[in-house]
């Protein structure tokens, strides 16, 4: 019975190096594929479970699920974000 919370072991990847490759690879996928905005977030969250299950956390899967989804949810936030202020920078 799966009642125990999986342990999940963060590591440098997770702390510097994971958000910003998914939001760097998720950018240079927009810009060469011309992508609409609406396909964003799912193009960041296949990069960003990729990334996670078979580089960050390759031994532990449901780990690798956490994190991708932390990942995508992450680069999204800040990809949103961003557009968002810029929009209201510019309204002003």
């Amino acid at each position: 019975m799966l009642t125990e919370f999986p342990v999940i072991h963060t590591n440098v990847w997770d702390a510097i190096w994971g958000v910003p490759v998914v939001l760097i690879v998720v950018l240079i996928i927009k810009w060469l594929f011309k992508l609409p905005p609406a396909w964003l977030s799912t193009v960041a969250t296949v990069v960003a479970l990729a990334m996670s299950i078979f580089i960050s956390h390759p031994n532990n899967l449901s780990a690798g699920i956490f994190m991708g989804f932390f990942y995508s949810g992450a680069a999204m936030g800040i990809i949103y974000s961003t557009t968002q202020s810029f929009h209201a920078y510019r309204k002003r």
